[in-house]
């Protein structure tokens, strides 16, 4: 079994740990009127962009997502909450110096003994939840697992569809498909992006995502017979039916879209073994992105 495999079969449990600790981290993760902008690079800025439309959603407060590199300094915010698996990524790092004593700093992170610890006002370490693997499966999860039940927005439904996004069979003849596109909406379509990436990463997929009803707006053009195009939550009425007319397989979300993103790591590993590809070795890719000065 490979790292990846290893680690994404794991997040039930995660899931768990990190619902349970959500309440003691409390202080330091945003509170309920703050203005907050929430950071990461590849996969947690994904994760940033499905934590901010939960909190909006839930009526915490204004949230934003951006990519660490891409901040915007003209604004201001009570609170930067910077996910960072590895805790040693450039960006990230170099954001959270450059408000260092200007905007109170919140890192999520998996391990305790790196420079991020230092670099933020207020730490959450999810030890338990990293990884030896480049590509990222649990820690992202488990931190938006966490992030939710800080919202009060997590059920243990979710992790009882995570264990059946683990056991139950992939579609048969998805493996075969040539082209990926994933669909969110609100908060999913960070979920949609990061299913696209993980993909992308450790099977070499071409892939696409979008928000649902952006997909009629041009991208549906190239839809055709060996396309899947994978709904992650509701979809928007009529999208079906209108994919299924291309030729493409339509593949509707029936799980917490959260238990639906597992169901694509576990696609990523299966389209990247057919393909004879090693997960644990993705082309081009290190675990963290350290920039020389």
């Amino acid at each position: 079994m490979t790292h990846v495999e290893d680690e994404l079969n794991s997040q039930p449990e995660c899931w768990t740990r990190a619902a349970e600790e959500a309440g003691r981290h409390r202080d330091a993760l945003p509170g309920p009127g703050e203005r907050v902008a929430v950071v990461g690079c590849g996969t947690s800025y994904f994760m940033a962009q499905a934590v901010a439309a939960l909190r909006e959603r839930a009526g915490q407060g204004e949230t934003d997502a951006f990519a660490a590199s891409e901040f915007p300094h003209g604004r201001s915010y009570d609170r930067v909450l910077a996910l960072t698996r590895s805790g040693t990524t450039t960006e990230v790092l170099e954001l959270l110096g450059a408000l260092k004593g200007r905007t109170r700093t919140t890192a999520v992170t998996a391990d305790p003994g790196t420079p991020v610890m230092t670099a933020a006002d207020d730490l959450v370490v999810l030890d338990f939840a990293d990884e030896r693997s480049v590509v990222q499966t649990r820690f992202a999860t488990t931190a938006l697992t966490l992030l939710r039940a800080h919202l009060g927005l997590h059920a243990d439904s979710v992790v009882a569809d995570a264990r059946t996004a683990l056991a139950a069979s992939l579609p048969r003849g998805l493996v075969g498909c040539t082209q990926f596109t994933f669909l969110g909406r609100g908060w999913t379509v960070g979920l949609a992006n990061e299913a696209g990436l993980k993909m992308r990463e450790a099977s070499l997929s071409w892939t696409e995502a979008y928000p649902a009803m952006e997909y009629r707006h041009g991208p549906i053009s190239v839809s055709t017979e060996g396309t899947a195009t994978w709904m992650l939550g509701e979809a928007p009425d009529g999208l079906a039916e209108q994919v299924r007319a291309t030729g493409a397989r339509w593949i509707e979300g029936a799980l917490d879209p959260l238990a639906e993103l597992v169901r694509v790591q576990r696609l990523a590993v299966a389209v990247a073994a057919a393909r004879g590809l090693d997960p644990d070795e993705p082309r081009h890719l290190t675990r963290s992105v350290i920039l020389a000065p």
